[in-house]
């Protein structure tokens, strides 16, 4: 016997409106991944750029861990657009650096000052969060946004931890392993 209620609504396995179901289209797919794959590209340069010029241990051991961090992302990502059949970006731009903020890590190793250089990686950082965000903003398929809501999360917690070094370099804490914390995965 049916229902009344069950005898209006329409049959439909899905609970979700199919506008918000429908993917992007391939090429739209490809060029967010490719924006991000500049992302990570920028931020892998500037964080070796920033390893290369600290003479904290501390610190160059973290920077050249996101600095590999990203240039796994930026690998991963390169995958997922030749699965696609796209050509996968390779490079940052200059113009992506310099929005990202990584520009100006030149001159905050040449001063030597570590909360310049500190704020150079944060304020990379911020740009990073905010693109990898824009990006889950879209309606990409879900292995892609699987990946990408992956490495967001590693992002963010890049970021957190690169503040919290800043915070501490900015009290005056320039021993890095007394500035971490039990849960940031050092």
């Amino acid at each position: 016997m049916i229902n009344d209620y069950e005898a209006t609504q329409p049959m439909t396995t899905d609970a979700v409106p199919t506008a918000q179901r429908t993917t992007l289209d391939n090429d739209d797919v490809i060029s967010t991944l490719n924006g991000l794959i500049e992302t990570c590209k920028d931020g892998e340069e500037g964080f070796r750029e920033a390893a290369e010029g600290t003479k904290s241990s501390q610190l160059k051991e973290i920077f050249y861990e996101y600095s590999q961090q990203r240039s796994q992302f930026m690998g991963e990502l390169q995958s997922l657009v030749r699965d696609l059949g796209g050509d996968p970006e390779d490079s940052g731009t200059f113009s992506g650096a310099i929005h990202r903020g990584w520009i100006n890590i030149k001159s905050a190793i040449a001063g030597n000052d570590v909360k310049a250089v500190l704020n150079e990686c944060e304020r990379g950082e911020d740009s990073a969060k905010k693109t990898y965000k824009d990006a889950l903003e879209q309606r990409l398929p879900s292995n892609v946004s699987d990946i990408v809501q992956q490495q967001f999360a590693a992002i963010t917690e890049a970021h957190d931890r690169i503040r919290m070094l800043r915070d501490a370099a900015n009290a005056g804490n320039t021993n890095f392993d007394t500035a971490r914390s039990a849960g940031s995965g050092y």
